[in-house]
């Protein structure tokens, strides 16, 4: 296959992804949206994790909420664990790389706090942890996830709220969680200080 073919079906096969999840996620984000802007509505903050591009991801969310998204307003409260490398690295070494979010969350979350967990597959034995953490906490968790949710989906309580994009290839599912990301931004902020 060309180069320029592959371009083509990775488009046509992101955008047939990204169709099935408009379908099956567009209720339950408005949901998940309403839950975080009363979270912070409440004085209570958003933490959020995952690895790799998840990482990457959970850092995009926090910096939309603490800067701002695409309309100007009040900073809000939101933490990236995956940020603070002398704490990673201490509790990596120290204990265990299953324990470096559910450390900070035990530091860090407060009753009616909210933890985003970030996997595409569910199996982040970390995500996991941080999950056990914030119900510890008495926070509530949104978890983003990808195939079939994996031991994150299995780890959620009846309060919680899963995303769960509707396809097996991690690219795809990283693409969908970064629209979902984004449109959660963007209705947070739409029902915070409505324009």
């Amino acid at each position: 296959m060309r180069a320029e073919e592959r371009v083509r079906t990775h488009f046509e096969n992101t955008i047939a992804t990204q169709a099935r999840a408009r379908e099956a996620l567009s209720a339950p984000v408005a949901v998940a949206a309403r839950r975080l802007a009363a979270t912070l509505e409440a004085g209570g903050r958003i933490l959020v994790c995952g690895n790799g591009g998840s990482a990457s991801d959970a850092q995009h969310f926090a910096a939309e909420f603490i800067n701002r998204f695409e309309r100007e307003r009040p900073p809000l409260a939101a933490i990236a664990l995956t940020t603070d490398t002398s704490a990673l690295t201490a509790i990596g070494n120290d204990y265990s790389f299953d324990q470096v979010f559910s450390k900070q969350v035990e530091a860090l979350a407060r009753p009616g706090d909210a933890l985003v967990a970030i996997s595409t597959s569910g199996g982040s034995r970390n995500v996991c942890a941080a999950v056990d953490a914030a119900h510890g906490a008495e926070a509530w968790v949104l978890a983003l996830t990808g195939r079939n949710g994996g031991a994150l989906a299995a780890a959620l309580h009846a309060n919680d709220l899963e995303l769960r994009v509707p396809a097996e290839r991690t690219a795809h599912i990283q693409e969908v969680h970064i629209v979902l990301l984004h449109c959660l931004c963007d209705l947070v902020d739409e029902q915070l200080y409505p324009q």
